[in-house]
């Protein structure tokens, strides 16, 4: 066929499964280069795409007015191609274009005549990056591994609350809360670890999500914090809900290091090229595991799916350990109580010198006796 003068990526999930779309939205427009692509993306996760320079536009799906947008894209696409097994996103490839690829199932065969190329959603065996790439493979179009992140326009967000001059004292980016408790963490071992890394000198920059639980929960944690009375008062610095995603890039890049759960920061600071240390409990790094810059993309993954710590390049996975011996981990489930809330036992019983360990191990330097 002649080259799609018009693309659209369709990518209706959360902000993790966004930022790792952008490598098939880079393959497409490496391989097109004279191609508009527009991507199509829930509204809170458009910032994820902000700054980048592949895309032509971004378009929110609206909650309500959803037929208005069924006109704005009715078959104006040479080329729709929609990165996940989601009903929504494969009806609105429909929509788009009479040309659709999409990932899906293998047991909905109505959708092998809706989508017309469909390649099949396997999250057991493939890593989500590798698993958008397969769509490139599908239109023969060379995989360009590399996820792209979102830019801010200027750095004033992160002058303003961080100061001038944030980028003159070495610190490091802790992003304790993730969306879900079944991913967390605890909170005495985040304040092992941060009084572990001030004694090193480093300020330590909190990261955190805008939802109000979120930032609650980062308050309650920094407010028992009880650090020596000699260090500096902005040694700590809580910066949660207060920047746009798009701000987190530059942050993130110029940090010493990054410590996250399985979440969508912990991605965009692999992606920033930042040594970066991902605490996993019951997802599995197969499929979700921060994706390692300059990996080829050519294996299903570039992660095992039970090892206590492993290691590409300055990117770290580090698993909770407990249990191992039934082989609960992971047991990708929503935590021991197989709901958002539930807490993972195996993350409350990760250590903070194991953390301590491995962060040490990234920074370059030894852990404490």
């Amino acid at each position: 066929m002649n080259p799609p003068q018009r693309i659209l990526v369709i990518c209706l999930r959360r902000l993790g499964d966004v930022l790792l779309a952008t490598p098939l939205i880079r393959s497409l427009k490496q391989a097109y280069p004279n191609a508009e692509i527009d991507a199509l993306v829930f509204a809170p996760t458009a910032g994820v795409l902000a700054g980048n320079a592949d895309l032509h536009a971004v378009i929110a799906m609206p909650k309500k007015g959803q037929l208005t947008l069924v006109r704005q894209l009715w078959r104006r696409y040479d080329l729709a191609v929609a990165v996940t097994n989601s009903d929504r996103a494969h009806y609105a490839a429909w929509i788009a274009s009479d040309k659709r690829a999409a990932v899906g199932s293998l047991n909905t065969r109505w959708k092998h005549w809706l989508l017309k190329t469909i390649v099949i959603h396997d999250p057991a065996r493939l890593h989500t990056v590798v698993q958008s790439l397969l769509l490139a493979d599908a239109l023969g179009i060379p995989r360009v591994p590399e996820v792209v992140p979102p830019r801010p326009a200027d750095d004033s967000a992160l002058d303003a609350v961080l100061g001038s001059n944030w980028r003159n004292r070495p610190y490091v980016v802790l992003h304790p809360q993730p969306m879900y408790r079944y991913k967390a963490w605890t909170d005495d071992g985040w304040r092992a670890l941060i009084r572990w890394l001030t004694a090193q000198g480093l300020r330590v920059v909190i990261s955190g999500g805008p939802a109000e639980h979120e930032r609650a929960a980062v308050s309650a944690l920094l407010a028992k914090l009880d650090l020596p009375l000699d260090l500096p008062s902005d040694s700590v610095i809580d910066v949660s809900g207060r920047l746009p995603f798009a701000a987190l890039t530059p942050m993130i890049e110029a940090a010493r290091l990054f410590v996250g759960p399985d979440t969508s920061v912990t991605h965009l600071a692999a992606a920033c090229n930042t040594p970066t240390l991902a605490l996993f409990g019951p997802s599995s790094p197969v499929t979700w595991g921060p994706w390692p810059p300059g990996w080829d993309g050519e294996a299903d993954s570039p992660w095992r799916l039970a090892v206590p710590f492993q290691r590409i390049g300055n990117t770290g996975i580090l698993q909770g350990d407990h249990g191992r011996q039934i082989g609960c981990i992971p047991c990708l489930q929503e935590g021991c109580e197989r709901h958002l809330a539930s807490p993972s036992d195996c993350l409350d019983r990760m250590t903070a010198a194991r953390v301590i360990a491995a962060a040490a191990q990234l920074l370059g330097s030894r852990a404490p006796a």
